[in-house]
């Protein structure tokens, strides 16, 4: 008997942030490989750091992400500080906060009505989403804007701040300041309650995914720009041991290395916080959460886009918080000297947990950088994912298949830009 061959192929992944290709195998009607291909270019931003000084990655690391930025600021600067034995101020902690928050809300919205609820609502596209619901993706922008101008007003401007600095700021707001965007934060955050409401009403397939889940876990309120890591099966460790649990390997058919935890596939992100952090939402995100429909914890991917809505009505609700709170600092930055040292930083990205990792010489010079995005932590993870739906759904016919799959890889909006960051490369010559 001839076997017989199905292959589906998708040369380039519309609705993700990069570039990508996704290549499935059947053969006599078993589902044989799943690849999903990384083609981006290495950015080779680790190997570009080194003999950089110190002070610097905050501002060349950004440039990794047009959609996150801060979180690769925060999470240098959380690496260099420790490197150099600096503790911030507790007021430029909550600064640094509520900026993040502004990335979370814009980053967030942008997935949610722009890349994703098309999937859900029969669309090709958020253009022609806004034909028919102008008022819905209107909405979606609004909260989008308000993301913007909060990082523009706290960080100088929306792409690549140009305001954050080792230490904290170059410049801190007055409490005057602050408060003029509570009002557009509080009518941002009757946009978010309403988002949660529309995405849960949404058709969601039945998938459970059983990858064990990787987030921070912060002392005091939903984890975002710090903490300690928290796991679902087994003991949490702090940033200095991530490398001793976290390891990259290349794969033949992408230049994305993927990672695993402690040997096995792991999953950051969204459902990872929620899962293990759900009880540390303030009080309007919970009943948010609840009245949508989830539990303590979502293992489904295809809710993520539920998970999304409720962080952004946590990020608000946080960012009203820090600013009712708000006393001018009496500094905008701590001196961090340069010492020689080793470094470890990890924040909260919206797509997932975010390593960095400096050695630092005596007189300021990077020594050596490592950079773990969240999207290369997860594709291990996204590939499973793919082949239990491929696996339960052989009878769709290619078209159906290959749509199927692709809102599998959007439900993790991976940013695969940020993931193609390293590529070994040997050279024999004869």
């Amino acid at each position: 008997m001839i076997p017989t061959t199905r292959t589906l192929s998708v040369g380039a992944l519309t609705r993700v942030e990069g570039e990508g290709a996704l290549h499935i195998r059947l053969r006599d009607g078993a589902l044989e490989s799943v690849e999903l291909n990384i083609y981006e270019p290495p950015r080779f931003f680790e190997a570009f750091l080194r003999g950089r000084s110190y002070t610097e990655p905050p501002d060349i690391t950004a440039r990794v992400c047009g959609i996150c930025p801060v979180a690769y600021q925060v999470s240098a600067c959380n690496a260099i500080e420790a490197a150099c034995g600096v503790t911030l101020d507790p007021a430029l902690i909550q600064l640094r906060r509520l900026l993040y928050c502004g990335e979370w809300m814009h980053s967030h919205m942008l997935h949610i009505y722009l890349l994703h609820a098309p999937d859900f609502l029969g669309y090709p596209d958020a253009i022609s989403l806004a034909r028919d619901q102008r008022e819905n993706v209107e909405r979606g922008l609004r909260l989008k804007k308000a993301g913007n101008r909060l990082m523009e007003f706290l960080g100088g401007r929306a792409i690549h701040p140009i305001n954050v600095r080792l230490g904290g700021f170059y410049s801190v707001p007055t409490r005057n300041e602050l408060v003029g965007l509570a009002e557009q934060l509080r009518r941002a955050l009757d946009d978010a309650l309403a988002t949660v409401t529309w995405v849960s009403g949404f058709d969601f397939p039945e998938l459970e995914l059983d990858h064990e889940l990787l987030a921070l876990r912060a002392p005091d309120g939903y984890p975002i720009e710090n903490g300690e890591i928290a796991r679902s099966a087994g003991n949490p460790f702090n940033t200095a041991e991530f490398s001793d649990h976290v390891v990259e390997s290349q794969v033949p058919h992408s230049t994305a290395l993927h990672a695993t935890l402690d040997g096995g596939r792991y999953l950051t992100g969204p459902l990872a916080r929620y899962s293990l952090n759900s009880s540390a939402l303030s009080p309007v995100a919970r009943q948010a959460a609840a009245e949508a429909g989830l539990a303590e914890q979502c293992r489904n991917p295809f809710r993520s886009i539920v998970v999304r809505a409720v962080e952004v009505v946590y990020a608000i609700d946080e960012a009203l918080r820090i600013i009712d709170d708000y006393e001018r600092p009496a500094r905008p930055f701590v001196d961090v000297p340069a010492r020689a040292g080793v470094g470890h930083g990890v924040s909260e990205a919206p797509r997932g947990l975010l390593y960095h990792r400096y050695q630092i010489d005596g007189d300021g010079l990077i020594e050596a950088a490592t950079i773990i995005p969240p999207t290369s932590q997860n594709q291990a993870a996204i590939e499973a994912d793919l082949v239990q739906v491929v696996s339960e759904n052989l009878s769709l016919d290619d078209g159906e298949l290959t749509a199927l799959c692709e809102r599998v890889i959007r439900n993790h909006d991976p940013c695969i830009s940020c993931s193609a960051h390293f590529l070994r490369l040997t050279v024999d010559r004869c």
